[in-house]
């Protein structure tokens, strides 16, 4: 290897990182292998490539740059306009064209990942629609972020036996920038000072071929040959170090572009044609169920099988530099269940077992999963959020039910799903986070969560541990009542507003007494509102898992409130806002969220709605909605977070309709398109569990026990129901239901799960009575030394029947 010190780079550190547009046309990886790489497109060019996990992103961008004669400077993510097509249906191997805007030249590139090696090649066609190919010279610029971050990467030329290369290096980690004939000439330099860029702008080739540019936000920089009009391929490799990196580079090249691309295509190939694409074609444009399998098999590590990450982007990262470590390739256990739910909705059975392998492998001690995480289970964040406990439950019911799992498998799922379900009952009802990960409370998705996933848990324990299964049930339905009498309001302002008499709040604070919820992502003298007026579709979740019936007034009257309040009619159909008030999205003038800003429309919500819609008997309406959901991704078929729902601002690349700046692709947007596409297909939808509806439904089951604890001291009981009180530890529960004149002493039973509870027989006591207790600590002896009282009150009128 040549001395690399022999030139170093002015204007050491350069400019301070930044990210590049989250707005992808194209995500990509081999599948199937034991060593991958993960690459993703826009603007025709590629942006982030990820090593060497798919939560590891290592370069910023990799585009072209042509200029010529009198200055002619022209870059190809900004100058050219940009066509992309894929080598077929769920195949995501990319052909771009990118014409300049001039017509003064072409650009034809394929783009895959090698699927033996750590490489992402591009095969590149230069065209001049111009003058002569000669008159052009043609430069591959690149800028490193390894290890997620840019501010620190080391970039050097040298050689590989031999063979012309630029590196960039970190400790542990390397890139190599190979080509199929040596480049021309070559540079290294710091970003915003002696970069390729800065030289080409100015000079329109490289007068300084700097050699190191050391511990920096750096790019390097080749000339590619133009002398033949035979395409030239480039190789990003990656290793360990440089040598590695070069090696697979090299290997890469030598092995050609044409077999790789024929062994990647053929891989995906085999893959699709064992789906179930059910019959529904959403319309014309690119097939979506094909592109969006394809996403979520993207997303998932080749080292740590099962784990799929949320999003192959970060969200308004060109606003982002090295502080947001994470974006959003992360594990959320929320995304990760609804993405294999979606899988498994397209019969791809060995992939969601390997999901439910990487949840066992990934649990806590104490049953719950991190809020997001990375792929080797390492918290990022430290937010409790509980549905993220139950959706996992409800996974392996789903797997059951549809015969992914045998009875071996669930029986080795089932100390899991036994975790799981203790953290719920010692936890739960209240969350840390809602699921929009904003707020704690009680909210009507993680409760439908919660309640669905203790049935299925019940279920499992019939076979596995019957000593607990009523405890479960019980608990599920004293939740399942909790329900309304924590997030159903009636005689609100909104009840008023729109003519109904009651309607599901987004979320209620936990202390009762606590009447507004602070809106997070708002000014802090604007983010209080009363939990009373804030309303969102999560309440539709109370019929997606089974717990109410679609045409049940309560849900009819929310429906009602939810649509005048959130939705919104975009070029290409309804959307819906997660709630009234929302802050997580660009300012009013389109500029990125920083903190603050405008909630605007998720295309999954239309999903969701498609979904009640079926659920409620209107098959018409849902296929509807499913059309509109297709409208709502780009050109390219990838599904957003977020959509624009204002003017257009074209500066700002924001078009009403179209994807906002958060993120996309959005693997749970995609999941939810695919579960509609199985759903309608069904006349069913498709993850409804039976259980919830068969119990609340079917059996119209309602709470024999009121449950009072410690963190969920109740003030009220109904008449006619029993006291339960439950602890975390052995006592003896002394109580009275007149005022001490007699007394009865009950001692707790262990339930098996971490709960020990004492039921007080007070189901004859009439309204206006008060029940007082104490306990003793049998572990100590130790008396409580304070009193709690509950005063019984008439029971709430039966809920209207649909």
């Amino acid at each position: 290897m040549s001395d690399p010190s022999s030139r170093p780079a002015p204007g050491a550190r350069g400019l301070d990182a930044r990210w590049t547009s989250s707005a992808k046309s194209g995500v990509g990886a081999a599948i199937g292998k034991a060593g991958r790489v993960w690459f993703t497109l826009s603007h025709g060019i590629l942006n982030e490539i990820y090593y060497p996990r798919v939560d590891q992103a290592c370069t910023r961008d990799m585009g072209l740059i042509v200029t010529g004669p009198d200055g002619y400077f022209s870059e190809e993510k900004r100058h050219t306009r940009q066509e992309m097509t894929t080598m077929g249906d769920g195949i995501p191997a990319y052909r771009l064209v990118n014409t300049a805007l001039d017509d003064r030249y072409r650009i034809t590139k394929e783009v895959i990942a090698d699927p033996r090696r750590e490489v992402v090649l591009q095969r590149v066609t230069f065209e001049a629609l111009h003058g002569a190919r000669t008159d052009y010279r043609l430069f591959a610029i690149l800028a490193p972020h390894l290890r997620n971050a840019g501010n620190d990467n080391t970039a050097l030329i040298g050689d590989y036996k031999g063979i012309p290369m630029l590196w960039a290096r970190k400790p542990g980690t390397a890139l190599a920038l190979a080509g199929s004939t040596p480049w021309v000439a070559r540079s290294v330099g710091f970003v915003g000072a002696s970069d390729g860029w800065q030289q080409l702008r100015a000079h329109g080739r490289l007068v300084d071929e700097w050699t190191i540019a050391e511990h920096g936000n750096v790019a390097l920089t080749g000339e590619i040959p133009l002398a033949s009009d035979e395409p030239f391929v480039i190789a990003i490799g990656f290793g360990q170090n440089t040598s590695e990196a070069g090696h697979r580079a090299v290997a890469s090249l030598y092995a050609g572009f044409e077999a790789a691309a024929r062994e990647y295509c053929r891989d995906w190939r085999d893959w699709q044609q064992d789906l179930r694409e059910p019959d529904l074609p959403p319309g014309g444009g690119r097939n979506l169920f094909r592109v969006s399998t394809a996403v979520l098999m993207t997303h998932e590590s080749a080292r740590f099988p099962g784990g799929l990450i949320a999003s192959l982007s970060i969200p308004w990262g060109v606003a982002k530099g090295d502080g947001d470590l994470g974006g959003y390739h992360l594990v959320w256990p929320r995304d990760l269940v609804m993405s294999a739910g979606a899988l498994l909705a397209t019969g791809a059975h060995g992939d969601v077992r390997r999901v439910l392998h990487y949840l066992q492998v990934t649990q806590e001690a104490d049953g719950r999963w991190p809020q997001n995480m990375w792929l080797d289970g390492r918290a990022y964040w430290s937010g409790v959020q509980v549905d993220e406990a139950g959706l996992p439950i409800l996974l392996v019911d789903l797997a059951r039910r549809h015969r992914a799992l045998d009875e071996h498998q669930v029986a080795s799922l089932w100390p899991m799903v036994r975790r799981a379900a203790a953290f719920l009952v010692s936890h739960g009802p209240v969350t840390g986070q809602d699921r929009w990960e904003e707020d704690a409370g009680y909210t009507p998705f993680t409760m439908a969560v919660e309640v669905a996933a203790l049935l299925v848990a019940a279920e499992l324990a019939d076979t596995f541990e019957p000593a607990i299964a009523g405890y479960l049930r019980e608990t599920a339905d004293d939740w399942n009542a909790l329900i309304d009498r924590r997030t159903y309001a009636a005689g609100t302002t909104l009840c008023r507003d729109h003519g109904v008499e009651g309607h599901y709040i987004r979320i209620a604070p936990p202390d009762p007494a606590q009447r507004d919820v602070i809106i997070k992502n708002r000014p802090a003298d604007d983010a209080a509102r009363p939990a009373t007026d804030v309303v969102s579709p999560d309440a539709l979740s109370l019929v997606r898992f089974g717990l109410r019936a679609a045409e049940d007034p309560r849900i009819v009257n929310t429906v009602k409130v939810i649509d005048a309040l959130l939705e919104v009619e975009l070029p290409g159909g309804p959307s819906w806002y997660r709630y009234n008030g929302d802050g997580y999205g660009e300012h009013a003038d389109g500029s990125p969220f920083d903190g603050i800003g405008i909630g605007r429309p998720w295309p999954l919500l239309t999903g969701e709605r498609a979904h009640y819609e079926l659920a409620a008997g209107r098959r018409d309406r849902a296929v509807q909605l499913l059309r509109t959901f297709a409208a709502l991704a780009n050109d390219d078929g990838l599904l957003p977070e977020q959509s624009w729902d204002a003017a257009d601002i074209p500066s700002r690349e924001l078009f009403r309709g179209r994807p906002a700046g958060s993120a996309m692709p959005l693997c749970w947007a995609h999941a939810e398109y695919l579960k509609l596409r199985r759903s309608l297909a069904d006349h069913a939808v498709f993850d409804t569990p039976p259980q919830t509806v068969q119990r609340y439904q079917v059996e119209r089951r309602d709470a024999l026990f009121h449950v009072w604890r410690f963190d969920r001291q109740e003030r009220q009981i109904p008449a006619g129901r029993r006291l339960r009180i439950e602890v975390l530890a052995t006592a003896l529960v002394h109580w009275s239901g007149d005022g001490w004149q007699t007394t009865r002493d009950v001692a707790t039973r262990d339930t098996g799960l971490g709960i020990h509870v004492a039921d007080l027989d007070t189901a004859a006591l009439d309204p206006g009575r008060r029940i007082v207790f104490t306990f003793q600590w049998i572990s100590d002896g130790r008396w409580e030394g304070a009193n709690f009282e509950i005063l019984v009150v008439p029971p709430a009128p039966a809920a209207a029947t649909p």
